[in-house]
């Protein structure tokens, strides 16, 4: 399959502001089209910012078909703040119509991802209970073990925030926050992401956290300042994590923190949302047994929901257990695709649901941009961390400020969890203090 696929792949070279390579590149379609009648055009934009527009104009004066549809995916970052981010958009929307424009994002099409409004919009258990009477804190969590291993140079100009968290984490938050579309139309779903992130105000630095990795406890891990491509003496964090509030009768005094860093002890990306204590416990009066829906999207694809069981015995002893479904033990025979295959596919449908407007795209950089320049300008403190760990030492304490709380009760995994067998081998304290990981 892959040799039929290599058989239809041509490969043009040209210059970005040249109009010879764009006019190649039309020479070359037009000899593929020749014998069709409906020619439809998708082409894809994996360039640095500063090329987007010459290559989008370059694309719209020579090679814009007149016998079918023109589609342009742009990939991030679009943008270093709002204003970049309105001069790009002014300029790609002279040249393309707004439909005809696809800003990738690809964590919309990661399979949990996806997953987000079915488990809310279709299950009376998590409808009835998704609100600030009900829920504590939204926790959404980005870590990578690697650091930047020789990719500085791009990593530096832009950090963790504008790589990671104004984009990947801010499309998981509108998913989790936003109100029922009133359709499964690109253009509603979009309006109710649109509306929630409009609720949202400028994050503070106050209610900021930045990280560098340093070297590793044991010295044989590098730190951020030893790669050769970063810039001597760079400030730049490669860790954060940010509170956000919501001024929404859903979600007023409920905050949403969202953290990212590399150099970190795990790889996972995961949507933790604690619930409330339990007004009268009548079976723990010293400790807060809290319920947590945890949608982990990666690795290992899974939904698990955690709740307190009864210890199997003669007593009445409860034990924090979970409803598990990991994909890959539910579906073992299914295939998850990758987030580009879905994606791709859906610009290829004309599905713009899982891409991002214009509009969107402007209330995330309002949001992020005041603490962004004050970033830049070295006014938020950066703490180093040892490559390896979980990150700035008072990433506890912060994360703390916004009502999480980890489980101090004893731990039971259940057979269908990957951890099972290493759990079960382990005390359940040991079980309880590795699952309250940030």
């Amino acid at each position: 399959m892959l040799d039929q696929f290599l058989d239809q792949c041509t490969y043009v070279s040209g210059v970005y502001d040249q109009d010879s390579g764009f006019q190649a590149l039309e020479k070359e379609l037009q000899r593929v089209e020749a014998e069709t009648k409906t020619v439809d055009r998708l082409y894809y934009m994996a360039l640095p910012p500063s090329v987007f527009i010459p290559v989008a104009n370059g694309l719209k004066k020579n090679c814009y078909t007149t016998r079918g549809v023109n589609r342009l995916i742009v990939e991030k970052p679009f943008g270093m703040d709002l204003e970049s981010s309105r001069t790009l958009s002014k300029a790609l929307g002279a040249l393309y119509r707004e439909d005809e424009i696809y800003r990738i994002d690809h964590y919309l099409g990661k399979e949990m991802v996806k997953n987000i409004m079915i488990l809310r919009f279709t299950n009376q258990i998590f409808g009835s209970c998704w609100d600030k009477e009900h829920i504590s804190n939204v926790q959404i969590t980005f870590k990578e073990k690697i650091g930047t291993e020789g990719r500085g140079g791009y990593f530096d100009e832009f950090g963790i925030m504008r790589d990671v968290m104004q984009n990947h984490l801010f499309q998981i938050l509108s998913l989790i926050a936003m109100e029922a579309p009133a359709t499964l139309s690109a253009e509603d779903i979009r309006n109710a992401k649109v509306d929630v992130l409009r609720k949202i105000p400028p994050v503070v630095e106050s209610e900021v956290l930045l990280g560098q990795y340093g070297k590793s406890e044991d010295g044989s891990l590098p730190s951020y300042l030893d790669d050769d491509t970063v810039p001597k003496g760079s400030k730049t964090a490669t860790f954060a994590a940010a509170a956000f509030h919501i001024h929404h009768p859903r979600w007023e005094g409920v905050p949403f923190v969202l953290k990212c860093g590399k150099a970190l002890d795990q790889q996972k990306v995961e949507i933790r949302i604690q619930f409330k204590d339990l007004g009268n416990n009548l079976f723990q009066k010293d400790v807060a047994a809290r319920n947590e829906l945890v949608i982990r999207v990666q690795p290992e694809e899974a939904v698990y929901l955690k709740m307190t069981q009864k210890l199997p015995g003669l007593g009445m002893e409860t034990v924090m257990s979970e409803l598990d479904l990991s994909y890959h033990s539910r579906f073992p025979n299914m295939s998850v695709p990758d987030a580009y295959e879905n994606l791709i596919l859906d610009a290829i449908m004309g599905e713009q649901s899982n891409f991002v407007r214009s509009d969107e795209l402007d209330e995330a950089w309002r949001i992020f941009t005041p603490v962004l320049h004050k970033i830049d300008r070295g006014l938020v403190p950066v703490e180093i961390y040892p490559y390896g760990s979980r990150g700035p030492k008072h990433l506890p304490e912060f994360v703390s400020r916004f009502g999480f709380e980890r489980h101090s009760q004893a731990y039971s995994w259940p057979a269908t969890s990957q951890t099972a067998a290493s759990a079960s081998a382990a005390s359940s304290a040991a079980s309880a203090n590795a699952d309250s990981k940030l």
